[in-house]
C-alpha cells in the first residue's frame, strides 16, 4: 500500500497588507501585485485584507459589490465579477491557496454580505465565508460605524483542508466572538485567519490582544491581515498586520504602509502546545457546554 504522504511541518505564508482606494481596478492591480510577491518569495498561504477591492464604507459596499460563484467554481465573468475573477486566476497562476480578505457580495436577492472568497491552488473556490458578526459600534466622541446599514450576516462558520492542515476563516469582527472561533478549533483548525480592518481606535487598544487572545483560547495560529492606512479615507485602518503562534507570541508584524509580512509558521507547535496544556481534553461539559449552527 502506498503511504499517505506526510503534512508539511512547516508552511511559509505571507499577509499583504495593500493601500485600498475608491478606483477597483487599482485596487485590483495592487492586490494582484503584491500576491505575484508573495508567491516568488516562497508564500504557499497568501491573505488579502478585509474589504480590499473598495473603500471601507457602508454607503460604497453596494456600490462596489459583486456577485460570488459558490464553492466549487474555477471560473468567473471577468466583466462582473472582477474581484472573483482576479483572485481564481492569481491563485492557480502561483499555485497557492490564496484567502481572498474579503470583498462585498451581493447575491440574487439584492443582500450585500462581506464575504472572504478562499481558492486552491487549482484556482477552484474552496470557501466562501461570509462576514457573521457585523461591525455596529459607537464609541462616543471616537467611532461610529454600522455595516448593518447595507450589510446582511452570514450564518455559519468556514473551514477549509489544506496539505498543512484545516484553515479556519473569520472576518474582523468575528475576532471578537470567542465562540465563533472555538468552533473552528473543534471543527480541526491549527491555523485561524481573520481578514480585519480595525480603526484608529479599536486598532492599538485591541487588534493584538485580541488575536494574542484567540491563538491561547484555541492553542493555535492566528494571522489577522488589514489594508494600509489611506490617509486620503474617510475610515482610518490601524494596519499592523500579525501572526501569532499559540504560546500567543508575536510571530512577525508591521506597521501601518503598504508591506507583505512573512512568517514561516511551525505546526509542529499546535500539537505540542495542546498537548502540554491540555484543556480540550479538561472542560466542564457537565457545567458548559459549545453549541455549533
Amino acid at each position: 500500500f502506498a503511504s499517505a504522504e506526510a503534512a508539511p511541518a512547516t508552511l511559509k505564508l505571507a499577509l499583504c497588507q495593500v493601500l485600498c482606494g475608491e478606483d477597483k481596478k487599482a485596487n485590483i492591480a495592487a492586490a494582484k501585485k503584491a500576491v505575484n510577491e508573495a508567491s516568488r518569495n516562497g508564500a504557499k498561504l497568501v491573505v488579502l485584507p478585509e474589504c480590499w477591492n473598495s473603500p471601507y464604507d457602508t454607503s460604497c459596499f453596494p456600490v462596489y459589490a459583486e456577485t460570488v460563484p459558490g464553492e466549487g467554481a474555477s471560473a468567473s465573468d471577468s466583466v462582473a465579477e472582477p474581484s472573483t475573477n482576479f483572485l481564481l486566476s492569481a491563485a492557480k497562476e502561483n499555485k497557492i491557496y490564496l484567502i481572498g480578505g474579503s470583498i462585498p457580495e451581493k447575491d440574487q436577492d439584492g443582500k450585500v454580505y462581506n464575504t472572504c472568497i478562499i481558492v486552491s491552488p487549482e484556482g477552484e473556490i474552496i470557501g466562501k465565508h461570509r462576514k457573521v458578526h457585523l461591525f455596529d459600534i459607537d464609541v462616543p466622541g471616537k467611532i461610529t460605524f454600522k455595516e448593518s446599514d447595507t450589510l446582511s450576516p452570514g450564518n455559519s462558520t468556514t473551514t477549509f483542508d489544506a496539505p498543512f492542515g484545516k484553515v479556519g476563516v473569520g472576518i474582523c469582527y468575528d475576532i471578537r466572538f470567542p465562540e465563533l472561533s472555538m468552533l473552528m478549533r473543534r471543527e480541526g483548525a491549527s491555523i485561524l485567519v481573520f481578514p480585519g480592518a480595525f480603526n484608529m481606535t479599536t486598532g492599538p487598544a485591541h487588534w493584538e490582544l485580541l488575536q494574542r487572545a484567540r491563538a491561547v483560547d484555541n492553542q493555535c495560529y492566528v494571522a489577522a491581515a488589514s489594508p494600509a492606512r489611506n490617509p486620503e479615507s474617510s475610515y482610518q485602518a490601524w494596519g499592523h498586520s500579525t501572526v501569532v503562534s499559540p504560546w500567543g507570541k508575536v510571530v512577525a508584524t508591521t506597521d501601518h504602509n503598504p508591506s507583505t509580512v512573512y512568517a514561516e509558521i511551525d505546526l509542529s507547535e499546535v500539537e505540542k502546545m495542546r498537548e502540554g496544556i491540555p484543556t480540550s481534553k479538561q472542560k466542564r461539559n457537565d457545567m458548559y457546554s459549545l453549541q455549533g449552527f
